[in-house]
């Protein structure tokens, strides 16, 4: 029987999460893998992640490789492992490549959903008396470091005239920061899907602000330039890109269906994963690594440049490899809705 990789905190339900998330470790490996072959594929997901799309999809059928998998609770830590040669590939939002090429690290973002940014948000307790976003001054936020929820913080506070300045932020892993969002340790939390739909149905919290129309809703697969080096992972690797790809255009098409395996997979609440699904994960479409693109990416470096979270200037296209495009849409192109 294949064994669930995700660390175990964040599978229980919100309620059981409260009593269960005083710590968590980055990831959680396994020596279970799907498919067969002489090629091993070393992939990083995260929460709910590539796997459980493929999965429901039917898409980890007649691999004539091995994928081996390893779950991250976010991007920063999912880019450590490929930097490390861990990992051959995997997927994180649109932050985490920046702070990786800012330190310097050994990646290529080899691919790119565009989806909608609802899901990324600004939650608020529901008690909360805070109601806009420029009265997130002098309150305190939790939020990952160098997650796609970062910079959707920083560009929310920039919208609203405020900076991170003003604001007492709290770096801390998603269960670390449920736990302290729910016993009231901090204001506001910064953060993305599943967690945003598991928040807002059990009602403890509610939305202050979104990225939606503020961030790129980009979305990245990940490789180790040491993998795309080797014939057999990069063979690999796009007939694995292909899957992916297919089995997110099937998602659109099946939002129920996918929601109820995975809730199954993950231990979220079906309407939860649903909510979740609608919101964020049926919206993405699959792009080109382009100009625009990395136009897009350049200018979140130069934003935590600019903050000194980023020691220098980063020239965001020397992470990119565009091979693997084929006859991609741009990445402008309109989410699904």
């Amino acid at each position: 029987m294949r064994r669930r990789l995700v660390p175990a905190a964040l599978l229980l339900p919100l309620s059981l999460l409260l009593t269960s998330c005083g710590g968590s470790s980055s990831a959680s490996t396994g020596t279970d893998t799907d498919g067969s072959g002489s090629v091993t594929l070393n992939v990083g997901d995260q929460k709910g992640g590539s796997e459980a799309i493929l999965r429901a999809a039917g898409e980890l059928k007649n691999l004539h490789y091995r994928i081996k998998w390893s779950t991250f609770t976010s991007g920063p830590p999912l880019l450590e492992a490929v930097n490390a040669k861990a990992v051959d590939i995997g997927g994180v939002g649109n932050t985490p490549p920046v702070f990786a090429a800012g330190a310097g690290s050994k990646i290529a973002v080899v691919a790119a959903w565009h989806g909608a940014s609802k899901g990324d948000a600004v939650l608020v307790p529901s008690g909360s008396k805070l109601t806009r976003p420029e009265q997130l001054k002098g309150r305190s936020v939790a939020v990952a470091q160098g997650s796609s929820a970062h910079y959707q913080l920083v560009a929310s506070l920039k919208a609203a005239g405020l900076s991170l300045k003003d604001v007492k932020v709290k770096y801390l892993q998603p269960a670390d920061a449920l736990a302290a969002f729910t016993s009231g340790k901090v204001d506001a939390w910064a953060v993305w899907d599943p967690y945003t739909s598991q928040v807002l149905r059990s009602g403890r919290g509610r939305v202050l602000t979104t990225g939606d129309g503020i961030t790129n809703g980009l979305s990245f697969q990940v490789a180790a330039p040491s993998a795309l080096k080797d014939g057999g992972k990069t063979a690999a690797i796009r007939d694995y890109l292909a899957r992916l790809r297919r089995a997110q255009t099937w998602v659109f098409g099946h939002q129920e269906e996918w929601a109820k395996v995975w809730a199954k997979e993950t231990g979220l609440p079906y309407d939860v994963a649903l909510a979740s699904v609608k919101r964020t994960n049926a919206t993405r479409v699959p792009v080109a690594v382009d100009k625009p693109l990395v136009a897009s990416e350049q200018r979140i470096a130069d934003t935590f440049t600019g903050l000194k979270l980023i020691p220098g200037k980063v020239d965001f296209g020397g992470f990119v490899d565009t091979r693997f495009n084929g006859d991609l849409p741009a990445s402008t192109t309109p989410a699904r809705g």
